[in-house]
């Protein structure tokens, strides 16, 4: 199944980016692709089903926040920072740090970290 190609970031839209932005458990996985490195879905730790899981990186990768790639079976995902500070910029550290600040996200994580 083809996945539909990001928006460039010249048509992210500002209302998609908070809408995806505006769940803990999004914002959590935000901060844990804040640190720039892709990630394979199976790294990353949420209190969500697998398939929920699925759903908010859907979310997020259809607002354009994150970059989805697929190898194989396997699918890694990265945060669009240049594009979204391109376009929004200042938002995203704006949101890190508030999230940061409530402990928002907080019970997102990488597998075998705390």
């Amino acid at each position: 199944m083809k996945r539909a190609a990001h928006p460039a970031a010249d048509e992210l839209r500002l209302v998609a980016a908070m809408a995806a932005l505006s769940d803990p458990i999004r914002i959590g996985l935000v901060r844990v692709l804040s640190d720039g490195r892709e990630r394979g879905w199976g790294e990353l730790r949420a209190p969500v089903a697998k398939s929920t899981l699925s759903h908010h990186l859907k979310v997020l990768r259809d607002a354009g926040i994150t970059r989805t790639r697929q190898e194989g079976t396997r699918c890694y995902v990265t945060l669009r920072r240049t594009d979204l500070d391109r376009r929004f910029p200042g938002l995203l550290d704006a949101v890190l740090a508030a999230a940061e600040g409530e402990d928002v996200g907080d019970q997102v994580g990488l597998a075998g970290h705390r």
